[in-house]
């Protein structure tokens, strides 16, 4: 069976989200057309506005509608620590911890050479010049544990070394609640290797 033309675009552009294939494109697709004509149009206003309004934190590099972001702006957070981070949803995740009070730096991706990714794709002289101008004495590294993940994290800290600053990298390990017998075995070893002691 074959949509109208201006149907199947949409399909296809809904496919654009991730986790959404063919058949959960044309479930959202006709439930907006079947009964969420208005709220489909809210989101299409709300879509255009954001893409057109959001850009990218001229400091951090997460995403704001200003040229520098609240979070930098923010004489009450402590200048001295930067952690660095893959994606903006990270930024987020952390900071409703209310665990730390540093400043950012977004990465959009990390170091990956088989996808063509390497430091200048991800902008990291941009984050070697913010080194050179600030007073960062603390690196915290919140990257995810990828074979990517710990390349980039390397790089990162030889960086710091040139700065003489204080490299730390988040723990990984079993999630607090989590049980044993239902944690991955990579991550037990991980959680056995970077043990602290009481």
């Amino acid at each position: 069976m074959s949509f109208s033309p201006l149907l199947q675009e949409l399909i296809e552009a809904l496919r654009c989200l991730p986790g959404v294939g063919q058949k959960t494109a044309q479930r959202m697709a006709f439930h907006l057309l079947e009964r969420k004509r208005e709220s489909g149009l809210k989101l299409a206003e709300k879509l255009t506005e954001a893409l057109t309004a959001i850009q990218h934190c001229q400091s951090c590099r997460n995403f704001s509608e200003l040229p520098i972001c609240e979070l930098c702006n923010n004489s009450k957070r402590d200048a001295t620590q930067l952690c660095i981070v893959e994606t903006p949803i990270e930024v987020m995740t952390i900071e409703q911890t209310n665990t730390f009070n540093g400043h950012y730096f977004v990465l959009m991706g990390r170091i990956s050479p088989l996808d063509g990714i390497g430091p200048k794709e991800l902008k990291l002289d941009e984050l070697e010049q913010k080194l050179a101008r600030t007073t960062v004495k603390e690196l915290i590294l919140a990257i995810n544990p990828t074979i990517e993940g710990q390349a980039t994290c390397y790089y990162l800290s030889e960086l710091a070394k040139k700065y003489q600053l204080n490299v730390s990298q988040i723990a990984y390990g079993v999630p607090f609640g989590g049980e044993l017998e239902w944690v991955d075995l990579p991550t037990i070893a991980h959680a056995f290797k970077t043990r602290q002691f009481l």
